[in-house]
């Protein structure tokens, strides 16, 4: 997994938020602040502040340089963050390398906030050997471990020092071939996850034979591991007592991501409930999922409406129906454009008030996002929505919003900017070409 722009630039960070919200595996997923499909492949959750749905901008953590690891045509990639009492400060560490992937090293960088600016210190590999996809895992007494790839020798779990800067020995390898590493704890056995998976009691080993936590034959549906998130675990990042923190079966969090080497901007995001018992880990489904965080469970997205765009959609201006043999019924195209084309969901019902979940069916044959202006009952939102593989694929991009109860909400699609522009943002971790005003192809709606 790799970038070829050498900044760690973009931390998100989840917002606060009242009503029910749907977590959409595999869906375009829009930042605000960003107007953009999130861009955080590789990366990990340090602290858990509201529902894992909204995200917003908040800061560049780490910029391009003139020179060195963070200069021109350098990778830089899978960025982990752990807090260190010791010195009172957040630790990350990246995988560095050059443009041909010919040095394979770690880089540590240290913050005094979470989401301030981060200074860089170096890179090296960690005892000699090379280090790809990487991980951080902080055990409940405090050690921290680096989990690194080494294509050479197997998967690696390094010990880091105290203050965790440095590598200070190894703990185990695993002579094979895998990468992408996460380590869960649950009780006293320790989970891998990595292409595949493994348990034990001590990180020392002995491990148990690698095996599969998804149903076989859908290569964890068609993603690879991230991170594991334990909802309620992370309170210790915020109280720093590990012992106090409640972990539970249905709190645990697989975090994948569909990585696309050509078009990192286009990676998106399986994130799925993970079940662990005793010694097991398994994931059952790839559907969409409502998030609590008041207990860290979850629940399966039920009692759907579907809007079809022909059926319960006007149009207006350019916008017309085309024939799309993927689809359900003609789906709306020409939304945007000089002529404004428009497509607009009248009398939506929603059985509660507050933010909800609507999933856009849509399709869209450029090679880049594309963008749409969604207003809901006046109030603006600016959608992402990324290519689809050809204008007859269907594709899901999310939209939360604010709705009243009952039936009196309207939804409506039109141009966003008038004009076909460029758009380039201020780090080099980010390159946002807008193609015009021309919108997505839409299908239609997924009331939840």
């Amino acid at each position: 997994m790799h970038s070829t722009l050498a900044t760690t630039a973009f931390l998100a960070l989840v917002q606060n938020a009242l009503a029910s919200l749907d977590i959409v595996p595999g869906a375009t997923w829009t930042a605000a602040g960003t107007n953009q499909h999130i861009q955080a492949h590789g990366a990990g959750i340090i602290q858990v502040d509201g529902n894992l749905v909204d995200w917003t901008f908040e800061n560049e953590l780490l910029t391009l340089q003139g020179s060195g690891d963070l200069g021109p045509n350098r990778v830089v990639e899978r960025p982990k963050v752990i807090y260190n009492e010791e010195n009172k400060q957040y630790v990350m560490w990246m995988h560095i390398d050059s443009s041909d992937y010919s040095e394979a090293k770690a880089g540590v960088a240290v913050g005094s906030s979470v989401c301030g600016d981060y200074t860089y210190l170096n890179s090296s590999r960690p005892l000699g050997y090379q280090s790809r996809d990487m991980g951080l895992f902080k055990d409940t007494d405090g050690s921290a471990y680096l989990l690194t790839e080494d294509r050479e020798n197997g998967l690696r779990i390094d010990k880091l020092s105290t203050n965790y800067l440095t590598v200070e020995s190894n703990v185990y390898t695993f002579t094979a071939d895998y990468e992408s590493p996460a380590i869960h704890k649950s009780g006293d056995v320790y989970f891998m996850f990595a292409s595949q998976l493994t348990a034990n009691s001590e990180q020392g080993g002995p491990w148990s034979d690698w095996s599969d936590f998804a149903p076989s034959g859908t290569n964890t549906y068609t993603s690879q591991t991230t991170f594991i998130l334990d909802v309620n675990g992370l309170v210790m990042y915020n109280t720093l007592d590990y012992e106090s923190c409640p972990q539970g079966a249905n709190s645990i969090r697989y975090m994948g991501d569909r990585w696309l080497s050509n078009d990192l901007a286009s990676s998106k995001y399986m994130w799925l409930p993970l079940t662990i018992s005793g010694t097991t880990a398994s994931m059952d489904s790839n559907a969409p999922w409502t998030p609590s965080l008041q207990d860290g469970s979850w629940t399966s997205v039920s009692n759907t409406t579907n809007l079809g765009s022909k059926s319960s959609g006007t149009i207006g201006g350019s916008a017309k129906a085309l024939s799309c043999s993927g689809c359900s019924s003609e789906i709306i195209g020409y939304i945007g454009g000089p002529n404004n084309g428009t497509l607009t969901f009248n009398s939506v019902s929603f059985a509660d008030a507050g933010e909800n979940t609507v999933q856009i069916s849509y399709g869209n044959g450029d090679s880049t996002q594309r963008y749409c202006t969604v207003t809901v009952n006046g109030q603006v939102h600016v959608l992402a929505f990324l290519p689809t593989g050809g204008p007859q694929s269907l594709g899901v991009s999310v939209l939360n919003a604010d709705f009243s109860q009952g039936s009196s909400n309207i939804i409506s699609f039109s141009a966003y900017k008038g004009q076909y522009c460029e758009k380039k943002a201020t780090s080099a971790l980010y390159l946002f070409r807008l193609i015009g005003s021309i919108g997505p192809d839409i299908e239609g709606l997924v009331i939840s």
